[in-house]
């Protein structure tokens, strides 16, 4: 009884052993949140990058109905609909009927005005366009 050795030095280094253990755990899932969310960053970036390169090269050219009569200028794609602006008018035309030719666009087929003017007008209340480019109605 009583003959109990108390090691100071055990405790300690013990002590000293689990915050080390402990601020490498830290460490080591610090740096796997940071990887995941760089690679989510990305992934991201990259179906962002791929959507611009998808209706990048049918934006600002010049859109010519089936008979070569040029209608206006594409300045937007919203999801399947291409926007073209004619004069002070926005038209709505679905990307399917449109076919690119040299530096301009072709819609096949006949164009139903009053169709392709209320996806444009649509178009111009929903998006943000108003806004950024000061255009009045």
């Amino acid at each position: 009884m009583g003959s109990e050795i108390y090691n100071k030095n055990g405790d300690v280094t013990g002590v000293s052993m689990m915050i080390f253990l402990g601020i490498v755990v830290l460490v080591i899932c610090v740096e796997l949140i940071a990887c995941f969310i760089y690679l989510s960053n990305k992934k991201n970036n990259n179906k962002r990058e791929e959507g611009d390169k998808d209706h990048g090269g049918i934006l600002c050219r010049f859109v010519n109905d089936g008979k070569g009569k040029k209608i206006g200028e594409s300045i937007a794609v919203d999801k399947d609909i291409l926007i073209i602006k004619s004069g002070k008018k926005y038209l709505g035309v679905p990307l399917k009927h449109v076919v690119e030719s040299d530096k301009e666009l072709k819609v096949k087929g006949l164009i139903n005005l009053d169709l392709a003017e209320k996806m444009g007008e649509k178009w111009l209340k929903t998006s943000s366009f108003i806004k950024s480019k000061g255009v009045k109605k």
